[in-house]
């Protein structure tokens, strides 16, 4: 299995940087250079073999030097076994130093792609939010790695102990993670990862007999052994749920908070929204309470005004948050906009903070189907629909954003909206295959909306 989920090398775009003077904010800088010292002494006192290959992206590291940094990581990862590649394997390239190179590498790639600007208040956002001593999972590239690189300290877990959910079920990322923390927070051992390995083999052979596989969830026996095979990001991630829940188990004195990647079906009895992110509570919550939805929809409306203007509320129409997408996004027509034209011009900051909003739709969603109460149902749906409004306008060819509305739009007989926000975002794809996808989606949609 390929054990690392969303880790995704998005090279430098359209920026060259080659010094520390790209970054503007010299509080940033600094903290990006200390995060850089701490990290390579981190790597440097490990006890795995010395790889002489790592030298040149450390130097490229201390220098500020992002194109070299992304180059040197190129290289390195198209030789990491623990990926998929076209280079020769070495398999020195993994372990806790390789989990430092990856930490580096991610900062400056959150700097690099997004606006600097954005980062910033992303990271400090979510830090701000959390209490000292917490236990922190980033799922996403921005939510692993801007955290990691912004907190006071990631290597002393100062304020809080931050991890990534995507890569628990690699032995390796445990090692690191115990070598780091094993002495302040429980991590899980080589025989817990086994167990959950184990339990996850066995759950997946019970429901293929029953037919009840998950879509995209691979799974086939081999006929010669007889034994289980099982690949993909859905394998991968529902793996990396169970370790997580071991996390959560074992550490009853901290409090969690968690950055959605990917969602983990047994934590969202837990979440509720939390500024940015999701707090996960030690019990499960009955409900959302009408204060918590509240609170959640007045921080959003808030944070997104100087992003893209204060002009979507309740009653704004999925048909008018598709003339602002076409104006703003694809014509960058900005006249009468009260937003920052730099944010909307910038793919990463705005697919960043759009995906925080779909996750929150998302458990929104979750609680609309999971539950028998009218009532309750059309609260949750309505605080959906306006969560996934909002991620929709702050990028509207979000993936996340544009399947997760039309399936909200869909289950309450939408389709004419649904077809709206799909051929709205399909003028937005930004790659030949996401177009590709939006027009298999566009025409399921025409063929359930017949006049």
């Amino acid at each position: 299995m390929a054990l690392a989920a969303g880790l995704a090398v998005s090279g430098c775009g359209k920026k060259k940087f080659t010094t520390w003077n790209y970054v503007k904010d010299p509080a940033v800088s600094a903290q990006l250079q200390s995060f850089i010292t701490q990290k390579e002494a981190q790597a440097n006192s490990s006890t795995n073999e010395a790889v002489p290959e790592y030298a040149p992206f450390f130097a490229a590291a201390r220098n500020g030097n992002w194109l070299a940094v992304s180059n040197a990581f190129k290289d390195l990862r198209n030789h990491a076994g623990q990926y998929q590649h076209s280079g020769t394997t070495d398999e020195r390239i993994r372990g806790t130093k390789w989990a430092d190179v990856i930490e580096i590498w991610g900062a400056f790639d959150s700097f690099g792609e997004g606006n600097e600007k954005y980062s910033a208040i992303y990271a400090n956002d979510i830090i701000g939010s959390i209490p000292p001593g917490s236990i922190y999972f980033g799922g996403t590239d921005p939510g692993r790695f801007l955290i990691t690189a912004m907190q006071k300290s990631q290597v002393n877990g100062d304020p809080f102990f931050t991890l990534t959910q995507n890569a628990l079920a690699d032995g390796t990322y445990l090692d690191y993670l115990r070598a780091m923390y094993g002495n302040q927070i429980y991590i899980p051992t080589p025989e817990d990862s086994q167990k959950c390995f184990n339990d996850y083999y066995a759950d997946v052979q019970e429901r293929m007999k029953n037919h009840k596989l998950k879509p995209g969830e691979k799974a086939t026996v081999d006929p010669n052994t007889g034994r289980l095979q099982v690949s993909g990001q859905v394998a991968v991630m529902a793996i990396n749920g169970l370790i997580a829940k071991v996390v959560f188990d074992q550490n009853t004195n901290q409090q969690f908070y968690i950055e959605e990647s990917f969602p983990l079906d047994w934590m969202y009895p837990y979440l509720e929204p939390h500024g940015l992110i999701f707090k996960l509570n030690r019990e499960p919550l009955t409900t959302l309470s009408d204060d918590t939805i509240q609170q959640d929809h007045d921080y959003w409306t808030n944070a997104i005004a100087p992003m893209i203007g204060d002009w979507l509320d309740e009653d704004t129409s999925v048909n008018q948050t598709a003339g602002f997408a076409e104006k703003v996004f694809l014509q960058h027509n900005f006249g009468n906009f009260h937003g920052d034209p730099e944010f909307v011009k910038n793919n990463y900051s705005h697919a960043m903070f759009s995906k925080e909003r779909s996750s929150i739709a998302g458990l929104y969603a979750w609680r609309a189907q999971n539950t028998a109460d009218a009532g309750e149902k059309e609260r949750m749906n309505n605080a959906a629909d306006f969560a996934f409004r909002q991620a929709w306008a702050l990028c509207p060819y979000s993936p996340e954003a544009v399947y997760g509305y039309v399936q909200l739009l869909m289950a309450e007989k939408r389709t004419p909206d649904a077809l709206i926000v799909a051929q709205t975002a399909l003028k937005l794809a930004p790659d030949r295959q996401q177009a590709q996808q939006l027009k298999g989606l566009v025409s399921q949609l025409k063929q359930y909306h017949q006049p």
